[in-house]
């Protein structure tokens, strides 16, 4: 599976500044509603859960339903408060996740 493509809009940034996080995660987001050619359902296995940390403090969350397409695409924003590392954390149904990362430096 390949990393998610993560771009922050500052990668540095003065404390209280509005940092824009865009980034694109490759997976199938199965509904667990389709067959597959012998008519058999083909199970749910979706990312259901993404949360944004910054320097180790959560910034951003939010939970997903089946009816996200696949290879999801989100976007949202931050105040800058810290520097440190920007950790974008995906959920798996079956537990496992994708991790994707950059930094910000706060002045």
């Amino acid at each position: 599976m390949a990393a998610p493509r993560i771009k922050l809009d500052k990668k540095e940034a003065k404390k209280g500044d509005i940092v824009e996080v865009k980034a694109l995660v490759a997976h199938v987001m199965e509904s667990g509603q389709r067959k597959n050619a012998k008519g058999e359902i083909i199970p749910r296995k979706i990312l259901n859960k993404f949360t944004c940390t910054v320097a180790g403090k959560e910034v951003f969350s939010a939970d997903f339903e089946p009816a996200i397409a696949a290879n999801p695409y989100i976007q949202f924003k931050f105040r800058a408060t810290e520097s440190g590392p920007v950790v974008l954390t995906w959920v798996d149904d079956d537990g496992s996740k994708i991790v994707g990362e950059d930094k910000i430096t706060v002045s």
